[in-house]
């Protein structure tokens, strides 16, 4: 018969023959090195964050948000470029130019502009995505064609369209006479000048949005759109049913930045009309490079900018709260 031998109390069996029993307090030793361990890796993360995002966040500061801090102290001030003397002036910069009587016209070719570019290219964005995403005969080549102007100088593109829309011999003023019409003075009409230059932005800046739209579209999963076809779905059901609601995203991104980058839309307008007739191309943006660079009110033109930027914001702070609500991202 076997044997077990009981040990003394409060002490455990006795260890075997070749094993060291555990040594006191090594469960606490662990213990305690497991935090250290947890702040060392937590350690090593940050830096490797500092390493890599430090420079951008660098690069922002200084070029970001210093700039924006500037310019909201200069709109306080009654200065202009060049100048050693500045008067601080309160918000009186701002009162002058909610005042001034052409600020009404300025603000109505800033929300015209706008809703013609933005609103424009996210539909004609769209169907050339669509156009795009069909089995064409030589697809790749007309997907370079509709994203090319994208990439071309602002400048450039609106020299190049003062001769296609010169009144006597432009391109347009030739097809126009062509079918018995005459060519409108799109140089020295407020309103023609205006529409041209939303036609010309159009152009440029449409194949940014065909390019996104297309991304999104080649995301769509086929099986949902095979089964609507199954199930007796036509192309503008499927479209509105499946197609739409699945663009959501793509849709509200495009809102976002087609915005931001419509309202800061500057080289256009400044290689064809300057600005002009009669203010009659006038945005806020010119403005401000109107006020701040030919003008030299620095701080009247700060105060603009500053005012602009606060627009901006408002509306990017709106589309978030609002619009992303009826986005479904799944």
């Amino acid at each position: 018969m076997s044997s077990t031998i009981l040990s003394p109390p409060g002490q455990g069996p006795s260890a075997g023959p070749g094993i060291t029993p555990a040594a006191p307090g090594s469960r606490h030793g662990q213990a305690r090195s497991r935090p250290a361990g947890r702040r060392r890796r937590t350690s090593a993360n940050w830096l490797l964050f500092a390493l890599l995002a430090g420079p951008n966040i660098a690069l922002l500061l200084v070029f970001t948000y210093k700039p924006l801090l500037q310019s909201l102290y200069y709109s306080t001030l009654q200065w202009n470029i060049g100048s050693a003397i500045a008067r601080p002036v309160g918000l009186r910069n701002y009162t002058d130019w909610f005042t001034a009587p052409g600020t009404g016209q300025i603000i109505m070719v800033t929300v015209v502009f706008t809703l013609a570019t933005v609103g424009g290219g996210m539909v004609i964005g769209l169907a050339l995505a669509l156009l795009l995403n069909s089995r064409l005969k030589l697809r790749g080549a007309a997907r370079t064609i509709v994203v090319a102007p994208y990439v071309l100088s602002g400048v450039a593109v609106g020299l190049l369209w003062l001769f296609v829309f010169d009144p006597n011999f432009g391109i347009t003023s030739a097809v126009l006479q062509g079918i018995g019409l005459a060519s409108p003075d799109w140089y020295n009409d407020p309103g023609y000048a205006l529409a041209m230059v939303i036609i010309v932005y159009l152009w440029k800046n449409v194949g940014y949005v065909a390019l996104i739209y297309l991304a999104g579209l080649q995301a769509i999963p086929r099986d949902l759109l095979e089964a609507a076809s199954l199930d007796g779905a036509g192309r503008i059901r499927t479209l509105v049913g499946i197609t739409l609601p699945l663009l959501g995203p793509t849709t509200f991104f495009l809102s976002v930045t087609t915005l931001l980058s419509s309202l800061q839309s500057f080289d256009i307008i400044q290689a064809m009309t300057k600005g002009g007739p009669l203010e009659g191309t006038t945005t806020m943006m010119y403005q401000i490079y109107q006020q701040g660079f030919v003008a030299g009110t620095a701080g009247y033109s700060s105060a603009i900018a500053t005012i602009l930027f606060l627009v901006l914001l408002a509306v990017t702070l709106l589309q978030l709260k609002f619009v992303e609500r009826k986005v479904h991202y799944s």
